[in-house]
């Protein structure tokens, strides 16, 4: 997935988030450009997933 797919649906894909993850934050799931991976390593300590994990999340949504 590269920046400008996650970029250009992240609205509607943060919601999908926030509804199967309910721990999930706006702060956690604050998308800023050139910053994916950080954003990534959140979500990976606050669910406990690995980062392939994670990546088929975001991939699924």
């Amino acid at each position: 997935m590269n920046s400008i797919e996650l970029k250009g649906n992240w609205v509607e894909q943060k919601g999908k988030l926030k509804q199967k993850f309910a721990a999930l934050t706006e702060n956690d799931l604050l998308f800023t450009e050139g910053k994916k991976e950080e954003m990534i390593r959140k979500l990976q300590i606050k669910l406990g997933l690995t980062k392939e994990e994670i990546l088929k999340i975001l991939e699924s949504i």
